[in-house]
């Protein structure tokens, strides 16, 4: 199982220590926001964000476009503002300057990615239909951009969080989710012809005759569909549990996989145990390499790494790309090169992109200010547990030192990560460079093999919009890029950024708590500490709480997916709560006042909606309901805060109001 983070946004923060004494001057609710033709009793997250929506219509550019993707492009112009003022000219060979700027320009060139089309592909294209069923296995080990069959990573025992051990989960399939492949009509199948005129055209592209070409997509699809149908489900997946499976490589019967050589090719002979996700998986895996003719898998092989390249070559293969992303989520327009070529350094060299970042656009006052917010919502959290009565005082003495024990990381890491054995070569072709990359930091997560957890380690960069829990180090993470309007107005008043960035703290810190969670004691170990007894009460409410999410129609006759969604739901419905009350200590007894005639706990969850105000096409809801643990922004205010009586005191909502739920329906977990 990969190294679960849980973060907000597929995440939040701040930077003030508040003291609950709003002014009459403070900023409050934002009236152009609002839809104020809508009712709050009738639909919340449409009274609280129709204004928003209306002002930000969806460009072609975006399948969806909210609060973060907001703060997402500001980040990006940042980012960009950063790497064009990098001088080529003397920026020293080998450095991150260097580095980053060439990765840049080399993406901007389309020029020469134009004339080079697909010859950067030719040497490893011919590698792979080399392929024998004997050399398979070191034959996958060393493709770079290879996603065949499996997947595999270095990351934490789940057991013994101290130490790193390796993963072997399901995977391989180019569509990413099971149903693509196996659920026939709608739009699973419309999704699954698009990838095939998607395949065609990247081995047409690639110098694969039509016949060949046509063999390609029929051979792949044949081979997906069989890993399809032995993958597990994405709901199943959730049981973590059921994916720890340490087993002995030597004593695998699985010849035909060949684990041992595809562990020996990448440098690691002496592997023994490893933690296998999904056995039934890999046995099926083992009898279809048995059964399926080399020149198929060869042909599936060059399908995936065919599809990994497609983004760094020419404006065909990126076109080709782009038509299949239309289908999948309905965006109508390419995002400028810019864009792309941008995200590239910074998805590769974060860290080093990072500290240009924290620099110039993160103060230390700020990381300061937010420390001491955190350290309220802990208290805040600490309460809820104790007023807990359905949870007996041996486990939430077990709570109490798991939140006690909590790391907390904010804006940036103390330590940057190291770059200086990651070359990027101006002189090579862009996919080089890019498959360079990947080697490096294949490198860095396999050298932690065997060797002690680095708890210092971050797992997304500091300019990232977004934030996240990792159980298996019970730490909360909070990157300098989220630490920013809207999710913190050092103008607005108390109210507004505990509804707000409060909220998205208490829902990472929750996270620590919530159906994964859970199950990891205090020092990132998955062993039991609760009672028979408390984890029953805990189950029977977190399945009602699935049932709520469940019955939401999110689009014609598709509902939401309440088993898939539920640590998101767990982790919102913790921290709506869990500001609230970090909010009400915050005014030490004392009434807050009205602003613009709102009330403070109408603000509170005024400023909540708010950070889920967005627009989203239909494909895109689709494609979010099957791949997202999170669920729609809508459902994540309307399917949560009827859980709430203080929000239905808030704005008078009762029984008969279409925002209303009964005492006996309504879920309060933490």
């Amino acid at each position: 199982m990969k190294k679960v983070l849980f973060a907000l946004f597929s995440a939040s923060v701040c930077a003030m220590s508040f003291t609950g004494c709003t002014s009459g001057t403070a900023k409050g609710i934002d009236r152009a926001n609002l839809d104020e033709t809508v009712s709050p009793k009738d639909d919340f997250y449409l009274y609280a964000c129709g204004g928003w929506m209306k002002a930000n219509p969806l460009t072609d550019e975006y399948s969806r476009y909210g609060s973060f993707d907001q703060l997402g492009e500001l980040n990006r112009q940042q980012v960009k503002e950063l790497i064009e003022g990098i001088d080529r000219t003397t920026a020293e060979p080998g450095s991150n300057a260097q580095k980053i700027a060439d990765l840049y320009y080399l993406g901007m060139d389309s020029a020469t990615l134009n004339a080079q089309g697909a010859a950067p592909l030719q040497a490893d294209l011919q590698a792979i239909n080399a392929l024998t069923k004997e050399n398979l296995a070191s034959g996958l080990a060393s493709i770079t951009g290879n996603s065949a069959f499996f997947n595999t990573y270095v990351s934490a025992d789940l057991k013994d969080a101290n130490i790193n051990t390796m993963y072997v989960d399901q995977g391989g399939l180019g569509l990413g989710d099971r149903d693509y492949y196996l659920v026939k009509g709608g739009d699973e199948e419309r999704v699954l012809e698009a990838y095939k005129t998607y395949l065609q055209t990247l081995a047409t592209l690639a110098g694969y005759s039509d016949e060949q070409a046509q063999t390609l997509v029929e051979n792949t699809i044949a081979i997906e569909t069989a890993l399809a149908e032995a993958s597990m489900s994405r709901e199943q997946l959730r049981d973590v549990q059921s994916q720890y499976n340490p087993m002995s490589v030597n004593a695998m019967d699985m010849p035909s996989l060949n684990l041992k050589g595809y562990f020996a090719a990448k440098g690691l002979a002496d592997i023994d145990t490893v933690v296998v996700g999904q056995p039934a998986f890999l046995a099926a895996v083992d009898a279809l390499i048995t059964n399926t003719k080399i020149e198929a898998i060869r042909d599936y092989v060059a399908a995936g790494y065919l599809s990994s390249a497609a983004s760094y070559l020419s404006d065909d293969f990126v076109n080709a790309e782009f038509e299949l992303n239309k289908v999948l989520s309905g965006v109508k327009e390419q995002k400028p090169r810019w864009k792309r070529a941008q995200a590239v350094p910074d998805g590769i060299l974060g860290e080093a992109l990072g500290e240009l970042y924290v620099e110039k656009y993160f103060p230390a006052s700020s990381k300061e200010k937010m420390i001491k917010l955190v350290d309220n919502l802990k208290v805040a959290l600490g309460q809820h547990i104790d007023s807990l009565d359905w949870m007996s005082p041996a486990t939430k003495a077990k709570a109490h030192e798991k939140l006690d024990a909590f790391v907390v990381k904010i804006g940036y890491p103390d330590q940057w990560r190291d770059y200086s054995a990651l070359t990027i070569d101006p002189n090579l072709s862009y996919w080089e460079n890019i498959k360079a990359a990947s080697e490096f930091n294949e490198a860095y997560n396999l050298n932690d093999y065997g060797k002690p957890v680095d708890r210092s380690r971050w797992y997304m960069s500091p300019q990232t919009v977004n934030a996240y829990y990792n159980p298996t180090t019970n730490e909360i993470c909070f990157p300098a890029g989220i630490l920013q309007k809207p999710f913190f107005d050092p103008e607005a008043d108390d109210a507004l950024n505990y509804g707000a960035i409060g909220v998205v703290i208490g829902h990472e810190m929750t996270h620590g708590f919530d159906d994964q969670g859970s199950q990891f004691d205090k020092d990132g170990n998955m062993v039991n500490w609760w009672t028979e007894e408390d984890a029953a009460a805990f189950k029977a409410k977190t399945q009602k709480l699935a049932e709520q999410f469940d019955q939401i129609i999110v689009l014609g006759d598709t509902h939401a997916n309440g088993q898939f969604t539920l640590g998101e739901n767990i982790a919102d419905q913790g921290g709506l709560r869990v500001a609230y009350t970090a909010y009400h200590n915050s005014l030490d007894g004392k009434p807050g006042v009205d602003i613009d005639g709102f009330t403070p706990d109408q603000r509170f969850y005024l400023a909540y909606a708010g950070v889920w105000a967005g627009n989203i096409r239909d494909e895109e809801i689709l494609r979010r309901t099957k791949m997202d643990p999170h669920s729609l922004g809508k459902w994540r205010v309307n399917g949560s805060l009827p859980n709430l009586q203080p929000f239905f005191d808030a704005f008078d909502i009762t029984e008969g109001d279409p925002m209303y739920r009964p005492a006996e329906e309504r879920v309060i977990i933490w």
